[in-house]
Protein backbone atom coordinates (compact mmCIF):
# COMPACT_ATOMS: atom_id res chain seq x y z
CA UNK A 1 0.00 0.00 0.00
CA UNK A 2 1.02 3.29 -0.77
CA UNK A 3 2.03 5.68 2.02
CA UNK A 4 0.50 8.92 1.10
CA UNK A 5 0.26 11.06 4.23
CA UNK A 6 -1.44 14.94 4.34
CA UNK A 7 1.07 16.47 6.92
CA UNK A 8 -1.60 17.89 9.66
CA UNK A 9 -0.75 21.99 10.63
CA UNK A 10 1.27 22.36 7.58
CA UNK A 11 2.35 26.00 7.80
CA UNK A 12 1.64 26.24 11.28
CA UNK A 13 4.49 24.01 11.82
CA UNK A 14 7.06 25.61 9.53
CA UNK A 15 6.02 29.11 10.98
CA UNK A 16 6.04 28.12 14.44
CA UNK A 17 10.23 26.75 13.80
CA UNK A 18 11.28 29.74 12.43
CA UNK A 19 13.23 28.29 9.79
CA UNK A 20 16.59 29.59 9.28
CA UNK A 21 18.52 29.19 5.84
CA UNK A 22 21.39 26.78 6.93
CA UNK A 23 19.89 25.60 9.79
CA UNK A 24 20.00 22.04 10.91
CA UNK A 25 16.86 20.57 11.61
CA UNK A 26 15.31 17.42 13.03
CA UNK A 27 11.87 15.63 12.03
CA UNK A 28 11.42 12.88 14.69
CA UNK A 29 8.36 11.66 12.96
CA UNK A 30 9.03 12.22 9.28
CA UNK A 31 6.08 10.26 8.36
CA UNK A 32 5.94 10.72 4.32
CA UNK A 33 7.78 13.30 4.40
CA UNK A 34 5.29 16.06 4.08
CA UNK A 35 6.28 18.45 6.82
CA UNK A 36 10.20 17.70 5.80
CA UNK A 37 9.82 18.68 2.51
CA UNK A 38 8.68 22.37 3.62
CA UNK A 39 11.35 22.51 6.18
CA UNK A 40 13.88 21.78 3.40
CA UNK A 41 12.53 24.01 1.08
CA UNK A 42 12.83 26.44 3.68
CA UNK A 43 16.32 25.93 4.92
CA UNK A 44 18.06 25.85 1.35
CA UNK A 45 20.74 23.94 -0.05
CA UNK A 46 23.21 24.84 2.93
CA UNK A 47 20.74 23.26 5.74
CA UNK A 48 20.38 19.62 7.00
CA UNK A 49 17.64 17.81 7.94
CA UNK A 50 18.02 14.37 10.44
CA UNK A 51 15.30 12.31 9.26
CA UNK A 52 13.73 9.92 11.85
CA UNK A 53 11.18 7.17 11.77
CA UNK A 54 10.50 3.66 13.35
CA UNK A 55 8.15 2.69 10.45
CA UNK A 56 10.34 1.47 7.25
CA UNK A 57 7.77 1.94 4.96
CA UNK A 58 7.39 5.65 6.03
CA UNK A 59 11.07 6.42 6.02
CA UNK A 60 10.73 4.50 2.28
CA UNK A 61 8.17 7.14 1.12
CA UNK A 62 10.03 9.45 2.76
CA UNK A 63 13.21 8.74 0.36
CA UNK A 64 11.12 8.94 -2.66
CA UNK A 65 9.37 12.35 -1.63
CA UNK A 66 12.59 13.95 -0.50
CA UNK A 67 14.71 12.69 -3.34
CA UNK A 68 15.19 16.08 -4.72
CA UNK A 69 17.13 17.10 -1.16
CA UNK A 70 19.13 13.98 -0.76
CA UNK A 71 22.14 15.52 -0.66
CA UNK A 72 20.58 17.27 2.13
CA UNK A 73 19.07 14.43 4.59
CA UNK A 74 20.09 11.33 6.55
CA UNK A 75 17.73 8.73 7.50
CA UNK A 76 17.25 7.05 10.54
CA UNK A 77 15.04 3.97 11.12
CA UNK A 78 14.54 4.29 14.89
CA UNK A 79 12.36 5.75 17.59
CA UNK A 80 12.24 8.99 18.23
CA UNK A 81 13.39 8.13 21.66
CA UNK A 82 17.03 7.43 19.53
CA UNK A 83 17.10 11.06 18.91
CA UNK A 84 19.20 12.62 21.45
CA UNK A 85 21.86 9.37 20.56
CA UNK A 86 21.48 10.72 16.66
CA UNK A 87 21.67 14.68 17.29
CA UNK A 88 24.92 13.68 19.34
CA UNK A 89 26.33 11.98 16.42
CA UNK A 90 25.19 13.86 13.73
CA UNK A 91 25.47 17.25 14.98
CA UNK A 92 27.05 17.70 18.19
CA UNK A 93 27.15 21.37 18.59
CA UNK A 94 22.86 21.27 18.60
CA UNK A 95 20.46 21.83 16.61
CA UNK A 96 18.26 24.62 15.27
CA UNK A 97 14.82 23.20 15.04
CA UNK A 98 13.15 19.98 15.89
CA UNK A 99 9.51 18.73 15.05
CA UNK A 100 7.81 15.80 16.31
CA UNK A 101 4.50 14.86 15.00
CA UNK A 102 2.87 12.03 17.78
CA UNK A 103 0.78 9.00 16.78
CA UNK A 104 -0.37 6.66 14.18
CA UNK A 105 -0.42 8.27 10.67
CA UNK A 106 -3.45 7.99 8.59
CA UNK A 107 -1.42 5.12 6.08
CA UNK A 108 -0.87 3.25 8.74
CA UNK A 109 -4.60 3.26 9.48
CA UNK A 110 -5.83 2.85 6.45
CA UNK A 111 -3.52 -0.11 5.97
CA UNK A 112 -5.90 -2.89 7.09
CA UNK A 113 -2.94 -5.46 7.47
CA UNK A 114 -1.38 -3.19 9.93
CA UNK A 115 -4.19 -3.88 12.34
CA UNK A 116 -4.61 -0.04 13.90
CA UNK A 117 -8.26 0.02 12.69
CA UNK A 118 -11.19 -1.19 13.82
CA UNK A 119 -13.17 -0.70 10.60
CA UNK A 120 -11.15 -3.43 9.17
CA UNK A 121 -10.99 -7.32 9.88
CA UNK A 122 -7.07 -8.08 10.09
CA UNK A 123 -4.76 -9.90 12.47
CA UNK A 124 -4.17 -7.71 15.89
CA UNK A 125 -0.76 -6.24 15.30
CA UNK A 126 -0.60 -2.45 15.91
CA UNK A 127 3.10 -2.16 15.80
CA UNK A 128 4.38 1.46 14.33
CA UNK A 129 7.78 -0.61 14.18
CA UNK A 130 7.02 -3.82 11.85
CA UNK A 131 10.24 -5.50 13.31
CA UNK A 132 9.31 -4.58 17.10
CA UNK A 133 8.40 -8.05 18.67
CA UNK A 134 5.34 -6.57 20.84
CA UNK A 135 2.12 -6.55 19.29
CA UNK A 136 -1.47 -6.21 20.00
CA UNK A 137 -1.44 -10.16 19.76
CA UNK A 138 0.43 -10.62 23.04
CA UNK A 139 -0.80 -7.91 24.81
CA UNK A 140 -4.67 -8.92 24.43
CA UNK A 141 -3.66 -12.84 24.35
CA UNK A 142 -1.20 -12.98 27.75
CA UNK A 143 -1.57 -9.69 29.75
CA UNK A 144 -3.49 -10.38 33.09
CA UNK A 145 -6.99 -9.06 33.73
CA UNK A 146 -5.69 -6.69 36.16
CA UNK A 147 -3.12 -4.88 33.74
CA UNK A 148 -5.83 -5.00 30.75
CA UNK A 149 -8.28 -3.04 33.30
CA UNK A 150 -5.12 -0.58 33.85
CA UNK A 151 -4.27 -0.11 30.35
CA UNK A 152 -7.81 0.21 28.97
CA UNK A 153 -8.35 2.63 31.90
CA UNK A 154 -5.27 4.70 32.28
CA UNK A 155 -4.71 4.92 28.43
CA UNK A 156 -8.17 5.16 26.84
CA UNK A 157 -9.74 6.62 29.27
CA UNK A 158 -12.49 3.75 29.03
CA UNK A 159 -15.17 3.58 31.58
CA UNK A 160 -15.99 0.02 30.61
CA UNK A 161 -12.77 -0.69 31.42
CA UNK A 162 -13.08 -3.84 33.93
CA UNK A 163 -15.76 -4.99 32.02
CA UNK A 164 -14.17 -5.61 28.82
CA UNK A 165 -11.15 -6.83 30.46
CA UNK A 166 -13.27 -9.84 31.92
CA UNK A 167 -14.46 -10.59 28.48
CA UNK A 168 -11.18 -10.38 27.03
CA UNK A 169 -10.02 -12.82 29.34
CA UNK A 170 -13.33 -14.82 28.94
CA UNK A 171 -13.00 -15.03 25.25
CA UNK A 172 -9.22 -15.94 25.11
CA UNK A 173 -9.38 -19.11 27.44
CA UNK A 174 -11.23 -20.98 24.81
CA UNK A 175 -9.85 -19.49 21.69
CA UNK A 176 -6.97 -17.09 20.89
CA UNK A 177 -8.06 -13.38 19.94
CA UNK A 178 -6.37 -13.17 16.68
CA UNK A 179 -8.39 -10.34 14.38
CA UNK A 180 -9.46 -6.75 15.41
CA UNK A 181 -13.30 -7.72 14.66
CA UNK A 182 -12.87 -10.57 17.33
CA UNK A 183 -11.44 -7.69 19.67
CA UNK A 184 -14.55 -5.36 18.81
CA UNK A 185 -17.07 -8.24 19.15
CA UNK A 186 -15.49 -8.03 22.91
CA UNK A 187 -15.70 -4.61 23.41
CA UNK A 188 -19.26 -4.71 22.11
CA UNK A 189 -20.74 -7.77 24.34
CA UNK A 190 -18.61 -5.41 27.50
CA UNK A 191 -20.50 -2.07 26.59
CA UNK A 192 -24.13 -1.61 26.79
CA UNK A 193 -25.70 0.31 23.36
CA UNK A 194 -27.21 2.84 25.61
CA UNK A 195 -23.65 3.40 27.60
CA UNK A 196 -22.26 4.31 24.33
CA UNK A 197 -20.71 7.27 23.27
CA UNK A 198 -22.49 8.99 20.47
CA UNK A 199 -21.11 9.70 17.36
CA UNK A 200 -17.94 7.41 18.61
CA UNK A 201 -17.01 4.03 17.55
CA UNK A 202 -17.21 1.80 20.57
CA UNK A 203 -13.82 0.71 20.20
CA UNK A 204 -12.11 3.50 19.73
CA UNK A 205 -10.95 3.94 23.30
CA UNK A 206 -9.81 0.27 23.54
CA UNK A 207 -8.05 0.09 20.25
CA UNK A 208 -6.33 3.68 21.47
CA UNK A 209 -5.26 2.21 24.56
CA UNK A 210 -3.65 -0.77 23.31
CA UNK A 211 -1.75 0.87 20.07
CA UNK A 212 -0.10 3.30 23.27
CA UNK A 213 0.95 -0.08 25.17
CA UNK A 214 2.10 -2.04 22.06
CA UNK A 215 4.26 1.38 20.81
CA UNK A 216 5.19 2.61 24.28
CA UNK A 217 3.80 5.61 23.43
CA UNK A 218 3.20 7.96 26.60
CA UNK A 219 7.03 6.38 27.86
CA UNK A 220 8.41 7.46 24.76
CA UNK A 221 6.90 11.12 24.82
CA UNK A 222 8.19 11.49 28.68
CA UNK A 223 11.28 10.30 28.16
CA UNK A 224 12.15 12.40 25.26
CA UNK A 225 11.29 16.10 25.50
CA UNK A 226 14.06 17.54 28.24
CA UNK A 227 16.80 15.34 26.25
CA UNK A 228 15.52 16.91 22.78
CA UNK A 229 15.64 20.39 24.47
CA UNK A 230 18.74 20.21 25.53
CA UNK A 231 20.21 19.76 22.04
CA UNK A 232 18.38 22.86 20.91
CA UNK A 233 20.82 25.79 20.29
CA UNK A 234 19.93 28.84 21.83
CA UNK A 235 17.08 30.33 19.70
CA UNK A 236 16.34 26.94 18.19
CA UNK A 237 12.59 25.83 18.58
CA UNK A 238 10.98 22.53 19.25
CA UNK A 239 7.50 21.92 17.39
CA UNK A 240 5.38 18.93 18.95
CA UNK A 241 1.72 17.69 17.59
CA UNK A 242 -0.32 15.96 19.97
CA UNK A 243 -3.61 13.87 18.90
CA UNK A 244 -5.26 12.74 22.31
CA UNK A 245 -5.77 14.77 25.48
CA UNK A 246 -3.12 12.13 27.53
CA UNK A 247 -0.04 13.10 24.72
CA UNK A 248 -1.00 16.73 24.64
CA UNK A 249 -1.32 17.03 29.03
CA UNK A 250 2.56 15.59 28.81
CA UNK A 251 3.68 18.00 26.45
CA UNK A 252 1.97 21.13 28.18
CA UNK A 253 3.57 19.81 31.79
CA UNK A 254 6.74 19.54 30.27
CA UNK A 255 6.78 22.56 28.58
CA UNK A 256 5.80 24.53 31.70
CA UNK A 257 8.46 22.80 33.80
CA UNK A 258 11.12 24.00 31.94
CA UNK A 259 9.80 27.92 31.54
CA UNK A 260 9.66 27.48 34.89
CA UNK A 261 12.22 29.57 36.72
CA UNK A 262 10.82 28.00 41.00
CA UNK A 263 9.26 25.23 41.45
CA UNK A 264 10.03 26.07 45.63
CA UNK A 265 6.64 25.47 47.27
CA UNK A 266 4.74 28.35 47.36
CA UNK A 267 4.28 28.94 50.92
CA UNK A 268 8.24 28.94 51.03
CA UNK A 269 9.19 33.32 51.27
CA UNK A 270 12.90 32.63 49.51
CA UNK A 271 13.51 30.85 46.33
CA UNK A 272 15.43 27.49 47.98
CA UNK A 273 15.63 25.61 44.27
CA UNK A 274 18.76 25.60 41.39
CA UNK A 275 15.59 25.31 39.53
CA UNK A 276 16.02 28.23 35.81
CA UNK A 277 14.13 28.35 32.60
CA UNK A 278 15.56 26.76 29.94
CA UNK A 279 12.45 27.34 27.09
CA UNK A 280 10.44 30.01 26.55
CA UNK A 281 6.73 29.11 25.62
CA UNK A 282 5.51 30.48 22.09
CA UNK A 283 2.55 28.86 22.42
CA UNK A 284 0.49 29.65 25.21
CA UNK A 285 -2.69 28.05 23.74
CA UNK A 286 -2.58 24.90 21.27
CA UNK A 287 -2.60 25.76 17.63
CA UNK A 288 -5.50 24.01 16.30
CA UNK A 289 -6.36 22.84 12.66
CA UNK A 290 -7.98 25.75 10.54
CA UNK A 291 -11.62 25.10 9.39
CA UNK A 292 -10.07 25.55 6.09
CA UNK A 293 -8.25 22.30 7.21
CA UNK A 294 -10.45 20.76 8.41
CA UNK A 295 -12.60 20.23 5.42
CA UNK A 296 -9.99 18.87 3.32
CA UNK A 297 -8.66 16.58 6.67
CA UNK A 298 -11.12 15.66 8.85
CA UNK A 299 -8.57 13.87 10.84
CA UNK A 300 -6.48 16.86 11.54
CA UNK A 301 -9.80 17.82 14.14
CA UNK A 302 -7.85 16.04 17.31
CA UNK A 303 -4.27 17.48 16.48
CA UNK A 304 -2.77 20.28 19.03
CA UNK A 305 0.57 22.14 18.35
CA UNK A 306 3.13 23.09 21.18
CA UNK A 307 6.09 25.12 20.12
CA UNK A 308 8.57 26.32 22.88
CA UNK A 309 12.24 28.30 22.20
CA UNK A 310 15.26 27.70 23.87
CA UNK A 311 16.61 30.84 25.54
CA UNK A 312 19.96 31.59 27.00
CA UNK A 313 21.20 30.80 30.76
CA UNK A 314 21.75 33.06 33.31
CA UNK A 315 22.10 33.73 36.97
CA UNK A 316 18.80 34.33 38.61
CA UNK A 317 18.88 37.17 40.77
CA UNK A 318 16.80 36.50 44.52
CA UNK A 319 15.00 39.21 46.60
CA UNK A 320 15.63 38.43 50.21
Amino acid sequence: MAFHHIPVLYQEVLDGLALKKGGIYVDGTVGGGGHSAGILEAIGESGRLLAIDQDTGALAAAKEHLQAYANQVSFFHANFIEMPRIIDENAPDGVDGILIDIGVSSPQIDDAQRGFSYMHDAPLDMRMNPEAALSAYEVVNTYGEDELERILRDYGEEKWARRIAKIIVERRASAPIATTFQLVDCIERAIPKGAREKGSHVAKRSFQAIRIEVNGELDVLEGVLDQAVARLKIGGRMAVITFHSLEDRIVKQHFKYLASDCICPPELPICQCDKEATVKIITRKPIVASKEELASNSRAGSAKLRIVEKIPPYKKSRKF
